[in-house]
């Protein structure tokens, strides 16, 4: 179980952020890792690491326009991969980019090196548990949390590795993310602060567009990734 107590940036104006320590007004997001949490990741040799997944979570109104980053992890949020000899990933969560809507120099909308996301939104990947905190103003109107999750290298049938460029399974080659990212949502009301994160859909495959893609039968190992994710006030 993952818990992730999170700053709400469009709705607070002050944001204390303590370490074990529980504050009056606080929310929380907790997330059951699913049996795929850990993926083999190939390094060399036959040698494979267990990575946890990239994901970020963020808020948009209730039209679907993006409000603020909650939480993103650092490789995505730093460009903090190793040896990606320029590969710069934009198949791993395409539609959080999209809906961020900010191009870089190089014409991608991922997060650079040299443009990186504020400490405060970012953070190592959890293995077991990581816990944040922070004080929350009153919610006055209701907003969408949505949440993107993906591994690299997570190939099946119907996203393998050998997919060429511009077939609609290609994924980014080899150390591509085989199967698309997979996408939660649910719209939070003030009067009804406890809520459960529903897989609305999956991401572009290539990372080209910001589009949702409802065919998850194609998904095997992707959807269980996360088994829950819950949304609650403090």
């Amino acid at each position: 179980m993952i818990l992730l107590f999170i700053a709400m940036l469009f709705l607070s104006s002050a944001c204390k952020k303590d370490e074990l320590i529980i504050v009056e007004g606080c929310a929380e997001i907790e997330i059951d890792a699913g049996e795929n949490w850990l993926h083999e990741f190939p390094l060399f040799l036959g040698i494979a690491k267990q990575n946890p997944p990239q994901f970020a979570i963020w808020v948009e109104d209730t039209s679907g326009n993006y409000l603020s980053t909650v939480y993103v992890t650092k490789k995505i949020a730093t460009e903090g991969w190793i040896s990606n000899k320029g590969n710069r990933r934009k198949e791993a969560l395409p539609y959080w980019c999209h809906q961020r809507g900010i191009v870089y120099d190089d014409g991608l909308m991922l997060p650079t090196k040299e443009n990186p996301l504020p400490d405060a939104v970012t953070g190592a990947t959890p293995k077991t548990g990581k816990v944040f905190y922070t004080q929350l103003e009153d919610i006055k109107r209701p907003f969408i949390l949505k949440a993107e999750f993906n591994h690299s290298t997570d190939f099946n049938d119907c996203f393998p590795k050998d997919a060429i460029a511009g077939e609609v399974n290609y994924s980014g080659g080899e150390e591509g993310s085989g199967q698309p990212a997979v996408i939660f949502a649910d719209t939070i009301y003030p009067n009804i602060m406890n809520s459960e994160l529903k897989l609305i859909g999956r991401s572009s495959a290539d990372g080209s567009d910001g589009k949702i893609y409802t065919d998850l039968e194609k998904l095997t190992t992707a959807k269980s990734i996360v088994t829950t994710i819950y949304f609650r006030e403090k």
